[in-house]
């Protein structure tokens, strides 16, 4: 097998997880597949993957190896579209990731309208509550909500959230309507956190913090429940603003210690592949960026 053969079938069983699903996904067989990885390593004077009977994984060198053999095909692929006449419509697939509720709600009615708009792309998505490796999972694109570390990745900024606390007004009628932060030590408080504990909520207070623990009877892993709870007037929670934007422009829910919210998070769209971004991705990337900027202001007018 040739070195570009070699850099596909290393790309498709880092993607796969293992050889036998790269051989199919290439068309041929595992042995095939194997020896092309192998000779690959042999020429790198490296290893590029770990092998158990289990599962493939790649290696420092090969995480990084990965990056450049992705750019270096795509923009092989893409040189012979040009040159054939068809790279005037972006083709292949994008793989999407974006935090759970956000995904759903935001970024799916973008994807569904970018593949009527590009009928030679498609659009896998994975939304979850997680910070996803981009590289280790094989994801071309994702959506964060959160103040980025300096990193390898490529962001461009399309919107903010406020992150808010919350309360149904029959709840605020029987216990009170904090008015400082404090005040939240006697409320319940319906904590909204990937590990079960209990709530610890932060708030500026000049240029340090304040941390209130507010009492929990209630602790949920997803946003809707938080939210659904807190309009049975189970309590005060604190989520982002989009998440609750439809229960209080209904009056369901109440915004309160408006006045003390931490400044706002921002929204980015993110890649990994620098300034050497595929046709495809730029497509989705483009398209991404634009829709959210448009959607942004409704995501923190609550």
């Amino acid at each position: 097998m040739d070195r570009l053969g070699a850099m596909r079938a290393f790309v498709a069983v880092a993607e796969e997880e293992g050889f036998s699903a790269a051989a199919k996904r290439l068309g041929l067989s595992p042995p095939a597949v194997t020896r092309a990885v192998a000779a690959l390593e042999e020429a790198l004077g490296t290893r590029l993957l770990r092998r158990t009977t289990r599962v493939v994984r790649l290696t420092e060198a090969g995480r990084t190896f990965l990056i450049d053999c992705r750019r270096i095909l795509a923009a092989l692929d893409e040189a012979m579209a040009a040159a054939a006449g068809t790279q005037t419509e972006p083709r292949g697939r994008v793989a999407v990731t974006a935090p759970a509720m956000f995904g759903r709600r935001h970024v799916a009615p973008v994807m569904v309208a970018l593949l009527a708009r590009h009928p030679g792309l498609a659009v896998q998505t994975l939304f979850v509550d997680r910070v996803v490796d981009l590289l280790e999972e094989g994801i071309d694109i994702a959506v964060r909500i959160a103040h980025l570390a300096d990193s390898s990745l490529t962001a461009v900024k399309v919107g903010s959230m406020r992150r808010v606390v919350c309360a149904a007004p029959a709840y605020l009628d029987a216990h009170g309507t904090p008015a400082d932060p404090r005040d939240l030590a006697d409320h319940e408080a319906i904590a909204f956190s990937q590990a079960a504990t209990e709530a610890l909520w932060s708030f500026p207070a000049g240029r340090r913090s304040l941390t209130v623990r507010p009492r929990t009877r209630l602790v949920v892993n997803s946003a809707e429940m938080a939210i659904a709870a807190a309009v049975a007037g189970h309590g005060i929670a604190r989520v982002l603003s989009y998440q609750a934007v439809r229960e209080v422009q209904a009056g369901a829910l109440r915004i309160v210690l408006a006045a003390h919210e931490p400044a706002p998070v921002p929204v980015h769209v993110v890649h990994g592949e620098g300034r050497q971004v595929s046709a495809r991705s730029r497509a989705v990337i483009d398209f991404a960026v634009e829709r959210l900027r448009a959607d942004a202001p409704g995501w923190i007018a609550v």
